[in-house]
């Protein structure tokens, strides 16, 4: 998710310190960045007191390397290596967060009948999208071998014994359609704990936006799924809520001028085709995590109408035919500047 998170930034950036002029007081923008969950993560405060801003920052960067070290798949002794490493023997201890970020992705599995489903590491070993990528295309008798693998009803969890399970040998549970937005979500709390109440949280393409920048909303842009790293399509004000954008533009590689990416419907184990981007504005970023993913898979019409049926959830889809379809609560809120490219 770089692409998308230089055009939130830097556009973002850009316009609050235009917005520091006469009136603003003693008020200024504080930004510091931190490298964790494979991502920059940006926060930018509006405050007049930077000491206890950049103190609040390192606390909430402090947050995002322990949730890493819980969540990850590439960190030895984490919680989802252990969880993966026993699956089909037995239930294993992990912690309260794991276990809250579990039950979280079950309920998105739910909402959207299994379209987001963290068991898709099942598919990793067939399909190359990060460092040591090949733009192999698997065959199909490869991916038919893992897809039984990929069942998300597989992973048990038990709150008061403080424990999780994968039921079935060979299943591989993999957080990163949603550990990060529920990371965004505890960084958010620890900023406003610490009294930073105006401030832009930024993780990949998960963004918090919280109160103001002076005397105006923060402005994001959403990424033209089309266009080159810093170009936005449309932009949209927000207070107080969470942003999230998919893509097929993040991970992918072509392939005799076929687009293949990571977001992989796990039904038939092959990338979605339905839509470009989708974008996920919610109360919470462990939600808009998921189902920016979640809403990607099922397509832009299926998508689209549980969006409308789930309260405090809005969306702007861009469709494979370059198509925006934009929520019934965004209507007059989302600027369009021009068509996708």
């Amino acid at each position: 998710m770089t692409r998308t998170a230089v055009v939130l930034i830097g556009a973002t950036l850009a316009v609050s310190c235009r917005a520091a002029g006469p009136g603003a007081g003693a008020s200024q923008l504080v930004s510091r960045s931190h490298l964790s969950m494979g991502s920059p993560v940006t926060i930018a405060a509006w405050t007049a007191d930077q000491a206890t801003a950049e103190k609040a920052m390192q606390a909430a960067f402090a947050e995002f390397d322990r949730l890493d070290a819980l969540l990850s798949v590439w960190k030895p002794g984490s919680d989802v290596l252990r969880l993966n490493a026993a699956a089909g023997k037995e239930p294993v201890r992990v912690s309260k967060d794991t276990i809250q970020v579990l039950e979280a992705a079950r309920q998105a599995s739910e909402w959207t009948v299994g379209k987001f489903d963290i068991t898709f590491g099942a598919l990793a070993d067939v399909w190359k999208f990060d460092h040591d990528q090949d733009d192999r295309v698997p065959t199909r008798e490869e991916i038919a071998a893992r897809v039984p693998l990929v069942d998300y009803e597989a992973v048990v969890t038990d709150a008061g014994a403080g424990t999780a399970f994968v039921s079935r040998p060979g299943m591989r549970v993999h957080l990163g359609g949603v550990g990060k937005g529920y990371a965004v979500d505890r960084a958010v709390a620890i900023l406003r704990e610490r009294g930073v109440r105006d401030f832009l949280l930024q993780a990949g393409g998960d963004l918090y936006a919280s109160g103001r920048h002076g005397d105006t909303p923060w402005r994001l842009g959403i990424q033209d799924p089309r266009g080159r790293g810093g170009d936005h399509f449309a932009t949209i004000e927000l207070r107080d809520r969470t942003f999230s954008t998919s893509g097929d533009y993040e991970r992918f590689f072509i392939k005799e001028g076929r687009r293949y990416h990571h977001l992989l419907d796990p039904d038939i184990g092959e990338p979605a085709r339905g839509a470009m981007s989708v974008t996920i504005v919610a109360a919470r970023a462990t939600t808009a995590d998921a189902l920016s993913t979640g809403v990607f898979i099922m397509g832009p019409g299926e998508g689209m109408a549980l969006v409308e049926r789930l309260p405090d959830v809005e969306a702007v889809i861009v469709t494979a035919s370059k198509q925006v379809l934009i929520s019934s609560g965004l209507q007059g809120r989302v600027n369009l500047l021009r068509p996708p490219t």
